[in-house]
């Protein structure tokens, strides 16, 4: 474990303030700073940053912590390799450890795993076992220079050809599965063999240059069509965009989003080197999230059938959002863009381009595509469907010019859309408020709390374990005030979680003292959201002294002890009797 001195110096060259400015516009509010958070999509900010006790914590998704749990949740890195990103933006250099931990694989030594393994399969590109690979790609008229600049490779048709080229380079078997590069035997677990074969490869590239993962298409008839790298201590594909490491640089102002490589790769080629894709799923809130942090405008360029129509709508719910211009591109003539410029050009997709419809202008022909209009009945379905979308647009402006589009589009009154629209807004509003109703009696209890179970089940006990911790949180000396005094026990914790903190704030206390970054060794980032919703309770409120802390430690031992006299089937006279007397004394 990284010594709490070393921790605390980390935060201090790295304060929160310039850390979390980096990928959040903040503005002052009072003592505190203010932005959007970039963990869920809000248009009105709630994500307040703590400067004085550097910490952060959002009032809407109830994320939590400090610099460390910050970069672990953004950069979506380990305990350990936050502290080295931290450690490198500051240019210090931390004590040697042993990266891997035990039963785990660490994300550097994945990375340069990842390296390695991007390096062979181009290099078999160009041997006579990869000619099916460059037959591929010839037939998709990617010239050699395209090839080149976007690392593309061939996974040979073998079993173990990876396998013995990375053992030869020094790495294990655990970390060729860990990295998702090899896979285990069923039917033997000690074999594994090549997650990747007879598939032509394409590496995965973060912005900051490193291979993180990768995906393949296959070259026969097998199942799947395109494999995909699974999650690793490297990457996590709906936190990833391809080729965003060279569309970020793009001088156009906007991105391009596509489903697929193959529709990135031809659209660069073609000069629109703006052009992005989600890695083999629909569009993530946290991939609108990401995009929002290098354009305000995004144009939707999916497939033409069905599933790319569903995809669109998706993209432009989660990109609206996040306050994102979005965009919608026909396509007319061909199924994705990739066919659209080998059979038309470049020139005549950028006037395409230049023509991408508004969402709802997008939303309107769909419509209009899925029923016929010259029947009263499915007319009737449509306009009712377009009318359930302009009553989910917030703005009241917005609305009445979309109620006069579809007026015109459908040739309708526009007296009978305005109704309809207001019908659907009276409705939605009185399910809201009904929801809004059973939400508050939800969060009152705490049902379905999933990070701490145990509140919803003795509800008293649970207050007053988070009171205690957090004052111990809010101030480190009541740790070493309840060590000296031996105050509590782990036992005094009916809640499983609450009982792991106060035992991990003792073993810190006694080893050189606490240091929340430290806990993000040992929590889940989940439950370090809670730990701080416990110290923003208590920065709220005024009485935070020592003796409200021992009044608070006392009632808790009491429950405690009236849980267990339950438990044990404590005989009620004696209970009651047992509780008059703390009454008296009191």
């Amino acid at each position: 474990m990284i010594p709490a001195s070393v921790i605390e110096d980390l935060k201090f060259r790295n304060s929160i303030e310039d850390v979390i400015s980096s990928y959040v516009t903040l503005q002052r509010s009072g003592a505190n700073l203010k932005g959007l958070c970039p963990f869920h999509s809000e248009k009105s900010p709630s994500f307040t940053v703590y400067t004085g006790d550097g910490h952060y914590y959002c009032f809407g998704c109830g994320a939590g912590g400090d610099v460390i749990t910050f970069v672990m949740r953004m950069e979506n890195l380990d305990y350990r390799a936050s502290l080295d990103f931290l450690a490198q933006r500051c240019g210090v250099t931390l004590p040697d450890e042993d990266k891997q931990e035990k039963g785990g694989v660490s994300r550097t030594r994945v990375l340069e795993m990842n390296k390695t393994a991007a390096r062979f399969f181009h290099k078999m590109l160009y041997t006579d076992e990869g000619s099916p690979g460059r037959e591929y790609f010839m037939k998709r008229r990617l010239s050699g220079s395209t090839v080149k600049h976007f690392g593309l490779g061939y996974a040979p048709n073998s079993y173990d050809s990876l396998k013995r080229y990375l053992t030869d380079k020094g790495f294990t078997e655990e970390e060729m599965v860990a990295g998702y590069l090899c896979q285990r035997s069923r039917k033997n677990e000690k074999h594994i063999y090549d997650c990747f074969r007879n598939r032509v490869m394409f590496p995965i590239i973060d912005v900051a240059g490193n291979v993180v993962a990768f995906g393949g298409r296959v070259l026969d008839d097998s199942q799947p069509k395109y494999l995909n790298s699974a999650d690793t201590p490297a990457f996590k594909k709906s936190r990833n965009l391809f080729a965003l490491n060279y569309a970020k640089n793009s001088s156009e102002g906007s991105l391009i989003l596509c489903e697929g490589y193959m529709d990135v790769i031809a659209l660069h080629a073609a000069g629109f080197t703006n052009a992005v894709a989600t890695l083999g799923t629909a569009i993530t809130a946290e991939q609108a999230r990401i995009m929002k942090k290098y354009t305000d405008k995004v144009v939707i360029c999916y497939d033409s059938d069905e599933a790319g129509q569903k995809a669109a709508d998706k993209a432009m719910r989660l990109l609206s959002e996040v306050d994102i211009a979005v965009r919608v591109l026909r396509i007319p003539g061909a199924k994705d863009p990739d066919e659209y410029i080998k059979n038309f050009g470049a020139l005549q997709f950028r006037e395409v381009l230049d023509n991408s419809k508004t969402p709802f202008d997008y939303k309107i022909f769909q419509v209009k595509s899925k029923y016929d209009m010259n029947d009263a009945e499915q007319k009737v379905r449509g306009a009712k469907e377009l009318c359930r979308s302009i009553a989910n647009i917030p703005s009241r402006v917005e609305r009445d010019i979309y109620i006069k589009k579809v007026a015109d589009a459908l040739e309708l009154s526009l007296e009978s859309v305005k109704g309809e629209v207001a019908s659907t807004l009276r409705r939605k509003n009185n399910e809201r408020k009904k929801d809004e109703r059973a939400e508050l009696l939800r969060n009152t209890a705490r049902l379905g709390d999933r990070v701490d179970p145990d509140f919803a089940k003795e509800k008293r006990s649970g207050s007053l374990e988070g009171a205690v911790l957090g004052m111990m949180l809010y101030r480190p000396e009541f740790i070493k005030l309840e060590r000296e005094k031996d105050l509590l026990s782990p036992d005094c914790f009916y809640s499983e979680l609450n009982r792991r903190l106060y035992v991990k704030m003792c073993e810190m206390q006694e080893s050189g003292g606490f240091e929340f970054g430290l806990l993000a060794e040992s929590f889940k980032i989940e439950e370090i959201g809670a730990f701080e919703a416990m110290i923003k309770k208590r920065r709220e409120l005024s009485n935070n002294s020592e003796a409200a802390f021992l009044e608070t430690v006392a009632e808790l031992k009491r429950e405690a002890e009236r849980i267990k006299g339950r438990a044990e089937g404590e005989d009620l006279s004696d209970l009651i009797a047992r509780r008059r007397l703390e009454k008296k004394d009191q």
